[in-house]
């Protein structure tokens, strides 16, 4: 049955304790899923709609965080697990098939902060598009 997905969430920004070890760790996970950095700065890192940043003064970390990032093949999520875990992530349940549809291929780590962050490859499907293009309109 086809479904429209990419709606809801407009950005997630998380907030990390390292800002260093969290752009190692982030940018060799986006590197393995094959997603460029969106921006970069001296106090935050951007990788399509995920903003990372450390805290201005008075705000809470982020913890507690279940993440995932889409996958186009189970190669890709095994590749997310080992460069995860070789950028200072933990593990936190290998790659491989799950119970929580069929086709469910998924890998979870904890990132530098404990964040449960997964990649996942829900089967074969047709998308209609790689991503959304969005065009500013300039007044």
């Amino acid at each position: 049955m086809p479904y429209h997905a990419g709606r809801f969430i407009d950005h997630v920004h998380i907030k990390v304790r390292d800002l260093a070890a969290a752009r190692h760790f982030y940018q060799a996970v986006a590197a393995a899923l094959e997603i460029p950095v969106t921006s970069e700065g001296d106090r935050h890192l951007c990788i399509d709609e995920l903003w990372i940043a450390e805290p201005e003064p008075g705000q809470m970390l982020t913890s507690g965080l279940h993440l995932a990032f889409q996958a186009r093949s189970p190669a890709l999520v095994d590749r997310f697990h080992a460069s995860a875990l070789a950028s200072g992530g933990r593990d936190n349940g290998g790659p491989g098939e799950r119970s929580y549809h069929p086709g469910y291929y998924g890998a979870f780590v904890l990132d530098p902060d404990g964040n449960n962050i997964e990649a996942v490859w829900h089967g074969p499907a047709n998308r209609s598009a790689d991503s959304v293009l969005i065009t500013p309109a300039v007044p």
